[in-house]
């Protein structure tokens, strides 16, 4: 069975840093010895979320590697360079480039580590391996498309999967339903509704601001419902002071608080991140409902302080009972289609780490993005992009992964030098010896 000083959970732009980080410092042994397994067949990010003139929300300089190291070869800069393309970005006057731009700029990141990672592969659990009583090393366990598994062995983990479809309540009845869909999969889903569609956009941030404004130019005669529960389509705060709270040394100072400050903190600064598209989109979206009351052609509703209070799937299309929070009133609406900009949750290392919950009081994270554990665990776990609540609101975004990623790199250097690597490969060799007889490639 195949052992490795590092495997990650999960391929997109927080492990790829990681790996830029790691062979940047090849000085520790887990730069040279490091194994990824994704689940995608290949590297994609946001890819049905990759809709035309869509660009990003934060500044290119957060890339990959830069806020960690300016020479870094892995900059956004230097892939511009490589494409040669440098000149012409720079004539473009802009910190923000299309989506498709930076997507590809993380896809020729990850091409560069193809030799350490494992495409098609779903990680399904992570067993401990004892011995003497101890926890000494993970087993990590994933399935192939076509169902076999693979078991791979690490002394330390890092779990980096992104956040998964939030389904509210009210929908999760319809999750097998086609005509209903989250904004993850939009593109994908929206291809089949090819002729003049009545569609349910429920949401108010980027991604359903967005969907709303492609569905009206992708069909003439799309006809869309804008549904929220907020009272308006409210910008995101990127005023200067407010950004600081995505700067590093912030995440310092959120980690120190207790959890009543931080809670506060979250709810003060939220509109720097949830449901809070850019001024420009906003200005974009109140142009089509201008233009409708120009003309006196109402092709779409904007259907503000309204929630869905049921929804149920016939066989003439998806209902939808809404109630008015404002007014009061409850109406009933038939769609082709609903789209779910409901956002995400970060809960998926939890189930995948469930083996060994009683190692992980509460599934507590260190400053360092380490899994606190009992004394007998020795494994190190890092969680990239599940710790909001303990480090901020930054957390999920790309503006910290440059810096997190140096901060675990520092955490597995200090444990490098408090157990010498020969003897570490010589304790990892006998278990694996140990786990011969166990099932290793085509369970």
């Amino acid at each position: 069975m195949q052992t490795y000083e590092l495997i990650g959970i999960g391929f997109g732009p927080s492990n790829i840093a990681l790996a830029i980080a790691l062979q940047e410092q090849q000085h520790h042994a887990g730069a040279a010895d490091m194994f990824f397994i994704e689940k995608q067949d290949s590297f994609a990010w946001h890819g049905d979320m990759l809709l035309d003139n869509s660009h990003m929300q934060i500044s290119f300089l957060k890339d990959l590697a830069t806020l960690r190291n300016p020479a870094s070869r892995f900059t956004f800069l230097n892939y511009l360079h490589q494409k040669e393309r440098l000149s012409d970005f720079i004539n473009l006057k802009t910190f923000y480039p299309s989506r498709h731009e930076f997507s590809d700029y993380l896809r020729w990141a990850a091409d560069q580590f193809s030799a350490c990672c494992s495409y098609g592969e779903e990680v399904i659990e992570v067993q401990p391996e004892l011995q003497e009583g101890k926890v000494r090393l993970l087993r990590v366990r994933s399935r192939h498309r076509d169902g076999r598994i693979t078991e791979r062995l690490a002394r330390n983990l890092v779990i980096g999967v992104g956040g998964s479809a939030n389904i509210p309540e009210t929908f999760r009845g319809l999750r097998e339903d086609a005509r209903v869909f989250h904004s993850s999969s939009y593109l994908r889903h929206i291809a089949a509704f090819d002729k003049p569609a009545r569609i349910a956009v429920i949401g108010a941030g980027q991604s359903a601001t967005e969907i709303f404004l492609d569905l009206h130019a992708r069909n003439a005669g799309h006809e869309v419902d804008f549904i929220m529960r907020s009272r308006n389509i409210k910008p995101s705060d990127d005023s200067p002071f407010v950004n600081e709270v995505f700067n590093p040394e912030y995440t310092d100072y959120v980690y120190r608080q207790d959890e009543p400050t931080r809670h506060a903190l979250m709810q003060e600064f939220m509109q720097t991140n949830y449901s809070a598209p850019d001024l420009a989109l906003i200005e974009q979206v109140y142009q089509v409902f201008y233009k409708q009351k120009v003309t006196g052609q109402q092709r779409h509703r904007l259907l503000r302080c309204h929630n869905v209070e049921r929804a149920r799937a016939e066989a003439d299309g998806v209902w939808l009972d809404l109630h008015d929070l404002d007014g009061g009133s409850a109406q009933t609406r038939r769609y082709d289609a609903v789209v779910l900009g409901t956002g995400y949750t970060r809960e998926l290392h939890k189930d995948l780490l469930a083996p060994l919950a009683s190692y992980l009081p509460h599934f507590a994270v260190g400053r360092d993005y380490r899994l606190q554990s009992t004394p007998e665990f020795e494994p190190a776990v890092f969680l990239q992009g599940s710790c909001e609540p303990s480090h901020g609101i930054s957390d999920t975004l790309l503006s910290v992964i440059a810096i997190r990623t140096a901060e675990i790199g520092q955490a597995l250097r200090e444990r490098d030098e408090n157990a010498p690597f020969a003897a570490r490969r010589a304790m990892v060799a006998s278990i694996a010896a140990a786990s011969r007889g166990s099932p290793q490639f085509s369970l």
